[in-house]
């Protein structure tokens, strides 16, 4: 504010000076800087009004009108080398339409050449750019006023203001001082509007590309839950009934089931699927960077951070965050995410404020939380606070008849991928796939279809490959397989009475056949593990398998090197 008492002072002083020095009645004269000074403090107030950019050239235009007579009055913004009229007062309105090559107008060519007002002499033969434009007057122009105010902004030319009189010789005693306020003024609001545009223009561009990051993320891996068995039917009626709830969602289940998959669908029905959708892989955070990429920090909250950083939570304001694998995250950690659920507010790095932000939550782990919170490794406030509604995404085992569908769906992509013409699959192939358990699950369904796509495909350029038993048999995990009876010799180094534990069933007696298969797979692999001194290849080799498979049914059935060498020696 108290830039305008020492504006309205200055235009007083110059004015009355200016007037005394033409021997003008006083009384006149303060009238008129009156009207001047309140014109242009009222321009400085629309400097910080909410107005749109046309308001704000118009009241600008008004203003300098009021300010000064004139016929006409045009602001132009340079744009490499032309002006481009942004608004007008006194001209046809075709007036705004047009684009003026500075070099070929040497009126404006000379104002663009300067730094201070430049008024030409009535007698000036420079053509006027606006002949026939003038609305105060038809044809060329006779003799006139006329003036142009270069406007600069850090030293450089963004535009002009050109004003026109049919009155001669009108602008010849105006105050210099007068014509840099006007200009300091109308340069600050051309400025303005530039800024605003450039940032509603970054602004609208920030949002397309979060739109169309979203949408891809939202469509990555087809973006469709595959599968019509009675587990998934059940999932999809889940998601559907809490997709539009708002609540947080905790989404459990093993390792390649398609936990993000759901997590995508689930944003994708939400009210919120206009914003933008916000991954975050907890296991792959270094633990002292985790609040950081969370919540964000200062410059020099720590060595290191020599900027500021937006944290995943700002970047989801108005979206959805997925936080995958919330089991790895640190006990510190936990408590600072469990204030962002509980009150939508966050604390970057090294700022005493607070912020609030305005996110739902999709958390997803393979782990068995609520073991985790018995034994102290998770929090049970933010456990309760993120499962309001708990999803369990069902394994492929239990998918029944949803293997084949998939193995479609994959076989369609990869064909697209490897540019094959035609890319099919045997039925004895398939019944392969239907058979095998799939540890890895729909993560391993998928690798295991690329894998065998490769080999059929080989280095020839067939029209039709095909897939058969011979592509398939190796990449599955043979242990698995229900249609393979394990045999060992002797030389397996394996009793036979562990092949043959368990397998006697009273007649008549119930038996889970899943809890008995699981339990002699566990046998089976503990007892070679501990004779090949836990060497995971060894056993992978001598068990007939891929060791990764090996590995993964090995950490789904609770088994571990330590375990396996303790039951050796016992």
């Amino acid at each position: 504010m108290m830039c305008f008492f020492y504006l309205h002072a200055m235009v007083r002083l110059y004015s009355t000076t200016w007037l005394v020095r033409a021997g003008k009645n006083a009384a006149t004269f303060m009238t008129m800087i009156d009207i001047s000074s309140t014109a242009l403090i009222e321009l400085a107030l629309d400097l910080t009004n909410s107005l749109t950019t046309k308001d704000r050239f118009e009241r600008l235009l008004s203003t300098v009108r009021r300010t000064v007579s004139c016929d006409a009055v045009v602001l132009l913004h340079v744009q490499g080398g032309r002006l481009k009229p942004l608004a007008q007062q006194g001209l046809s309105k075709d007036s705004l339409g047009r684009r003026f090559d500075i070099q070929a107008h040497p009126r404006f060519e000379v104002i663009c050449g300067s730094s201070t007002p430049v008024r030409f002499a009535a007698d000036c033969v420079l053509p006027d750019p606006y002949d026939g434009m003038l609305l105060a007057h038809e044809g060329d122009l006779p003799v006139h006023a006329c003036m142009g105010l270069p406007l600069l902004a850090d030293d450089q030319l963004i535009g002009v203001l050109t004003l026109d009189s049919m009155t001669p010789q009108v602008f010849d005693e105006l105050p210099k001082r007068t014509l840099d306020i006007i200009s300091a003024m109308s340069a600050a609001t051309l400025k303005t509007a530039i800024l605003l545009q450039e940032l509603e223009s970054h602004s609208q561009h920030s949002q397309e590309l979060v739109a169309e990051l979203t949408n891809e993320a939202l469509v990555k891996d087809g973006g469709e839950l595959i599968g019509d068995s009675p587990v998934m039917l059940k999932l999809k009626r889940e998601i559907d009934m809490v997709a539009v709830s708002g609540f947080s969602i905790l989404i459990e289940g093993e390792t390649g089931v398609g936990k993000e998959l759901v997590a995508r669908t689930l944003h994708r029905q939400s009210a919120r699927a206009e914003g933008p959708l916000v991954y975050v892989n907890c296991a792959a955070l270094p633990e002292n960077l985790i609040e950081s990429e969370l919540f964000g920090h200062v410059k020099g909250a720590f060595t290191g951070a020599d900027r500021n950083r937006t944290g995943k939570f700002s970047l989801a304001d108005g979206g959805t965050i997925f936080l995958d694998e919330i089991g790895e995250l640190p006990l510190g950690v936990q408590s600072k995410l469990l204030r962002a659920l509980q009150s939508q507010e966050i604390q970057p790095v090294g700022k005493d404020a607070t912020e609030q932000v305005n996110v739902r939550i999709l958390a997803a782990t393979n782990r068995k939380l609520k073991l985790e919170v018995s034994e102290g490794r998770f929090r049970a406030d933010l456990y309760h606070r993120l499962s309001v509604y708990p999803i369990s995404v069902p394994p492929l085992r239990a998918r029944e008849g949803d293997v084949t569908m998939l193995a479609g769906y994959f076989i369609e992509q990869i064909r697209r991928k490897l540019g094959i013409r035609q890319l099919a699959i045997d039925a004895s192939a398939m019944g392969i796939l239907n058979r095998y358990d799939w540890p890895g699950n729909v993560r391993e369904l998928e690798h295991v279809i690329g894998r065998a796509a490769l080999r059929a495909r080989g280095r020839g350029n067939q029209a039709i490959v095909r897939i058969d038993t011979r592509h398939i048999e190796q990449l599955v995990d043979s242990v698995g397989r229900s249609e393979d009876k394990l045999e060992f010799s002797a030389s397996n180094g394996l009793n036979a009475d562990l092949l043959t534990t368990g397998l006697m069933v009273e007649n008549g007696a119930s038996i889970g056949l899943k809890l008995e298969t699981e339990t002699f797979q566990r046998k089976l692999i503990t007892r070679v593990l501990s004779q090949e001194s836990g060497n995971w290849s060894a056993a992978a080799k001598r068990l007939q398998t891929d060791r990764a498979n090996l590995s993964r049914l090995a950490k789904r059935l609770g088994i571990s090197v330590i375990k396996a060498v303790t039951l050796s020696g016992s």
